[in-house]
């Protein structure tokens, strides 16, 4: 089967992955390049053997036979990007955070419907084997019900000189960065997000975005999810997702997964833990056998937009220090 042509915009370091994943892939190509640092674009085309840009206009005006375009840029720059490819008829994987509002949000969606095109948001832990098998053991009734989920992401980072520490451009700290694969992961366990509490524990590295963040939330089936988000303290924690149900418990790691039934002393292991080369070819293949119909989307653009309305309400919680609901629709400017 021919490989389909895929472009990036941002060859910056989330990008070095995708390259990676493309050249493991075997029913894509990434084609073309564009980064506003024409020599970063240059390397990392060269690493595929594709061809680089300075910017996305370029690269739209001279590369006729793509097939899908991923977009990898700050989170401020996705609708414009977005909405000028899908604009053009081409189907777009944009990386997460998707956008800074919910009015971006529906705007994106908005231009995919219009253009007819698929469109998705690449949250990495979706397309972790491990984490596919864990639903699937939960969904089991194995575990009983759930009585407790924990999620973690914490290690010590120096944000001081990235994008991601400037709210014009990110749209916040660690709570949109991290936290939206958080809601984006809870909500594919346990189910919409009602109500969200967001809580700033401190900072570390003097940003003027949050560093440290708890944050908890009350899904529709009434489970209480807490998270713990930070870029200021490396605790070493072997596992990222934790399942506490009323017959057992399961522990999703970094280097390995396993699960223990109550009636049982022995845990049984069922993964290597996340690698994430092979989450990332694991969004590709989704997507490009989503273009060819051969299955549907793991993040459909209404799981991307109630993404955005959860981080939404947790930085509204966080800034007044009460539980908030997950507004369902938009206030209309």
């Amino acid at each position: 089967m021919k490989k389909l042509k895929f472009a990036l915009i941002g060859a910056g370091g989330i990008a070095q992955a995708y390259a990676q994943a493309f050249n493991e892939s075997e029913c894509c190509d990434l084609v073309a390049v564009a980064d506003v640092r024409i020599e970063s674009a240059a390397a990392l085309a060269e690493t595929v053997g594709g061809r680089s840009y300075t910017d996305y206009i370029s690269l739209a005006e001279n590369e006729s036979e793509l097939d899908a375009v991923i977009i990898s840029t700050p989170p401020k720059s996705h609708p414009e990007i977005a909405c000028y490819f899908m604009g053009r008829g081409l189907p777009v994987l944009c990386e997460k955070p998707l956008c800074l509002t919910v009015a971006e949000a529906e705007t994106m969606i908005a231009a995919a419907e219009k253009a007819g095109v698929l469109f998705t948001m690449a949250s990495k832990f979706r397309y972790c084997d491990d984490v596919i098998k864990a639903k699937g053991i939960l969904a089991s009734g194995i575990l009983g019900d759930v009585v407790q989920f924990e999620n973690a992401f914490t290690a010590k980072v120096d944000m001081s000189k990235r994008w991601n520490s400037d709210a014009s451009v990110s749209g916040g700290g660690v709570l949109i960065d991290n936290g939206t694969h958080s809601v984006d992961i809870i909500r594919y366990f346990l189910g919409p997000i009602e109500n969200v509490l967001a809580v700033d524990t401190g900072s570390t590295q003097s940003l003027s975005v949050d560093e440290n963040v708890k944050m908890f939330a009350k899904t529709k089936g009434d489970v209480t999810a807490s998270v713990d988000l930070t870029w200021g303290i490396n605790k070493e924690l072997p596992y990222f997702i934790s399942i506490y149900g009323t017959n057992g418990s399961l522990h999703i790691g970094w280097r390995e997964s396993k699960y223990k039934v109550h009636s049982s002393p022995d845990w049984t292991v069922f993964g290597k833990g996340y690698e994430k080369v092979a989450s990332f070819r694991g969004k590709i293949d989704n997507f490009a056998n989503a273009l060819r119909g051969k299955e549907k989307l793991f993040i459909q653009p209404s799981d991307a937009l109630a993404s955005v309305k959860v981080i939404e309400a947790a930085y509204k919680s966080l800034n007044q220090n009460l539980w908030q609901p997950v507004v369902e629709k938009a206030k209309a400017a």
